[in-house]
């Protein structure tokens, strides 16, 4: 079953963000943009690798008016202790959640069953709470912020303009589409 169009589930997990651990809730995401970024564990290999590529981009998310939560089931102290060691990591200012009881991986459907790992599973939850997009990637498939961004925008941009849609590789400022009889068969 897809999750697209369904509101969160609620949660409550401790997290590290900038020297603090705090606790988050699903309560705590809606009234803005957010993006749930899973990945299978701290200190390993394709992980860094990702959420560097976020932290360096966080700050055009955040112009946006979007937050980011990563999220492994690894514990906030292990996230604060990666974040210490790495320096990839070190350049994070998102909150990271640590989900060591799979409640957060389990709600958004990325528990590798029998392993207590998560998937590399992305969602853009929009201010209401609901799921707007999910991508979900094999273990050695590192995920792009920059296609994010766009698809975060592509998001934005439509629940801003009912009845409008965003075409295949669309970037901000170029024509979309109004789906009408007028279209079937002439794209």
């Amino acid at each position: 079953m897809s999750l697209i169009g369904t509101s969160i589930k609620p949660f409550n997990a401790q997290a590290y963000r900038e020297g603090k651990f705090l606790t988050v809730t699903d309560a705590d995401v809606k009234g803005k943009w957010a993006v749930f970024f899973f990945y299978p564990a701290d200190f390993t290999f394709v992980c860094p690798t990702e959420l560097e590529d976020l932290a360096d981009n966080y700050e055009t998310f955040q112009k946006m008016g979007v937050e980011i939560y990563s999220v492994s089931t690894d514990t906030h102290f292990s996230h604060k202790a990666w974040h210490d060691t790495s320096p990839a990591i070190g350049k994070i200012n998102f909150t990271m959640i640590g989900d060591p009881s799979g409640v957060v991986t389990n709600n958004f459907e990325v528990m590798r069953a029998g392993q207590g790992l998560a998937d590399r599973g992305t969602f853009v939850v929009d201010p209401e709470g609901v799921i707007q997009l999910v991508e979900i990637t094999s273990e050695g498939v590192g995920r792009n912020a920059m296609e994010l961004l766009r698809k975060v925008k592509a998001a934005q941009y439509i629940a801003a303009h009912p009845g409008e849609v965003c075409p295949a590789k669309w970037e901000e400022g170029e024509e979309t589409l109004a789906p009408s009889l007028d279209l079937v068969g002439k794209i």
